[in-house]
């Protein structure tokens, strides 16, 4: 986010990055803003569905370009670079075209784009006050959802910062377990038939000032049409996770379901209403999965009915204060409850996580950060309990906006 020099401003904040207007700056197709990003770490263990492993690494690192094409369209391309078990990969997170020039409040994005749902996932991992994303979103969203697909948006002319969206999307990283043509038990399945639209998500953002801070507050609705497993797929989620890893490291979510209903909010506060120097960020989101048992010719299977099985949920509460230009402390406290497929029936499992990070700032360009998490697991991928350390840096080349609110 910007440095205001009287006030943090909700509005402001968020106006220039979801209005069109926000894009028409100095980049243009002979001068495009390129950047990179170098997300280096080592950790002493590795953390369940999580993009980091044990020991040395690279994690999220990134290389960006955008510009102006004209005066009616905004381009990005970026390209991550991540390690995995000892393989270097190179994959495409964001590849779009947006509209600068649409009346009346509107905006079209098109191409491969961060989905707008909930608070955390439209912002890039690297901006994260915590080296990995909460437990909810390596759960449901494979840490950050990213996909090809469409996006209508809408800045309404209210004094309240008021935003509301629809997105459509393929949903190849987002589909239920099995699939494949496989035998199982004996019985033959026919490979499954996916939809070519599975994704498509809802949502609206209201924000506004108090004070010396500013709020914001979301509703997203994430309709799932390959979400829900089919009678004859009981490959369990912890084989399904392995799968996904050893598959171009292709940031699939892990538990899925038809429908995710997702809560938001985010709190800014500037003690001065210099946020270069001081603030404090309070935010929390809460997760939903529901529809995910399989389905029997068309109708909820007995064996695993919704009113026997549990909704999956998902839940944190994250506090950073920055006491010092250079200094900042945050703690962090998570539950992910998630139902696992076993045959014909479901075994419930949970995980917790609490972690504290402290993190060096030397400018807005270089981060290095140290922090301990306890997670605590019930039959979670074999998890009970254990501590993570992690020493992180994050550093910036180049040209780099500014970030979200």
């Amino acid at each position: 986010m910007t440095v205001l020099n009287n006030r943090v401003s909700c509005v402001a904040a968020a106006c220039a990055f979801f209005t069109t207007s926000a894009f028409a700056e100095n980049p243009t197709l002979t001068n495009p803003a390129i950047s990179a990003v170098l997300d280096g770490y080592y950790q002493n263990t590795e953390r369940p569905m999580a993009e980091r492993g044990e020991g040395f690494g690279l994690g999220h690192t990134e290389i960006a370009m955008s510009a102006n094409i004209d005066d009616m369209f905004y381009g990005k391309l970026t390209a991550v670079i991540e390690m995995h078990e000892g393989e270097t990969e190179l994959g495409l997170e964001e590849a779009f075209i947006q509209t600068l020039a649409m009346p009346g409040g509107f905006s079209i994005r098109a191409g491969r784009f961060l989905s707008d749902v909930g608070y955390l996932n439209n912002q890039h991992v690297h901006t994260d006050a915590f080296s990995d994303r909460p437990g909810a979103y390596r759960a449901f969203l494979g840490s950050h959802y990213f996909d090809d697909g469409v996006r209508l948006n809408y800045v309404a002319p209210t004094d309240l910062y008021w935003t509301m969206g629809l997105e459509g999307f393929k949903g190849d990283s987002m589909r239920a377990a099995g699939g494949e043509h496989e035998e199982h038990e004996g019985h033959d399945h026919a490979e499954r038939e996916y939809k070519n639209i599975g994704v498509y998500t809802a949502y609206t953002k209201l924000g506004g000032d108090i004070g010396n801070g500013s709020w914001q507050a979301g509703l997203s609705y994430l309709r799932n049409e390959n979400g829900r497993m089919v009678e004859g797929e009981h490959e369990d989620h912890a084989t399904l996770a392995a799968g996904h890893e050893g598959h171009d490291h292709s940031h699939s979510a892990t538990f899925t379901g038809e429908n995710t209903y997702i809560a938001d909010f985010v709190y800014k506060w500037a003690p001065n209403g210099n946020y270069k120097y001081q603030h404090l960020t309070v935010s929390g989101e809460y997760f939903r999965v529901t529809d995910f048992a399989p389905l029997e010719d068309g109708h909820d299977n007995d064996e695993h009915s919704a009113d026997s099985v549990d909704d999956m949920q998902g839940w944190y509460l994250s506090s950073v204060y920055q006491f010092s230009p250079n200094w900042s402390a945050g703690v962090r406290y998570g539950e992910t409850d998630v139902q696992e497929l076993h045959g014909n029936h479901f075994d419930a499992q949970k995980l917790k996580e609490t972690e504290v990070s402290l993190a060096w700032h030397h400018s807005h360009f270089s981060t290095v950060r140290l922090q301990y998490t306890n997670q605590k697991g019930t039959n979670y991928f074999g998890i009970e309990d254990d501590n993570v350390l992690t020493l992180q840096y994050v550093m910036t080349l180049g040209a780099h906006g500014a970030h979200q609110f």
